[in-house]
């Protein structure tokens, strides 16, 4: 008891310093996580000291961060996508717990936490960038996706939405829930519904969505292929994840690498 005891305060030690250094580096959401793990350990701190010890064999549940959580929605749909979509897609196939408002800050602590540390995490949840190369308002895209998904032409909200809609009618849900998605969804898809009350057929929406993604992808991958063309080459490694803030950034971004490559940028 003694050696394992010494082994939860070393361990409680280490998460209390993790959570200052985070909250230091205004990290909210990594501080999160580290919060989490550090009231389970105090816990599992109290038993071992109260005789209340559990079972060797039990393992407390991990806690899924909001962040996991919104992570899981976006790899699902594929495409951009906006937090009510995202929440209620996590509600439906994840079991998920989140609100739309805690999506809020959410993008700025990635931000936060990519510029405190540079890569540091196998992914980020970042802004889609409109034709000004600037965050698109409420759509959340993954840092591990191609910029050509990122971005955001005059037809990608249209051609996200469909993909989405593909994604979701392709997955199997354990409830109502995912059948109530795809009413709303099918809604919205000329010919999804066939006229029915209940819930569409899946394979019937993902057909009429395919039907109207070929009268649009040609002209939207050209789109998207000239913005991430222009993002490649005007924005630095914050902006190309989070967007730039102006038309200015992007100049001066352009000026700095023209500079550190010796040439002066036109």
């Amino acid at each position: 008891m003694s050696d394992r005891l010494d082994e939860l305060e070393r361990r409680i030690d280490e998460l209390r310093a993790g959570v200052r250094r985070a909250m230091r580096a205004r990290d909210g959401a990594r501080a999160r996580e580290l919060r989490a793990e550090l009231r389970t350990a105090e816990r599992s701190w109290d038993a071992l000291v109260s005789g209340e010890q559990p079972p060797p064999a039990l393992e407390p549940p991990r806690l899924v961060t909001v962040r996991e959580q919104v992570h899981q929605g976006l790899r699902l749909l594929g495409a951009a996508a906006q937090p009510r979509l995202i929440v209620a897609v996590s509600d439906a196939f994840f079991g998920g717990t989140i609100r739309s408002a805690q999506l809020t800050s959410l993008r700025r602590d990635e931000e936060r936490s990519f510029r405190s540390a540079p890569h540091g995490r196998p992914y980020y949840l970042s802004a889609a960038l409109t034709d000004r190369l600037s965050p698109a308002r409420g759509l959340l895209t993954l840092s591990t996706w191609p910029l050509e998904r990122r971005v955001v032409g005059p037809l990608s909200p249209r051609v996200d939405f469909l993909t989405c809609a593909i994604a979701v009618a392709s997955q199997e849900g354990a409830d109502g829930r995912a059948d109530r998605l795809l009413i709303r969804m099918a809604r919205n898809i000329p010919g999804a519904t066939g006229g029915a009350l209940g819930p569409p057929d899946p394979g019937r929406v993902i057909e009429a969505a395919r039907a109207e993604l070929r009268v649009h992808r040609e002209r939207d991958t050209r789109d998207r292929a000239e913005l991430a063309r222009r993002a490649a080459a005007q924005l630095g490694d914050v902006a190309r994840l989070f967007g730039a803030a102006t038309l200015s950034t992007i100049a001066k971004e352009t000026t700095m690498r023209g500079t550190i490559n010796g040439v002066k940028a036109e």
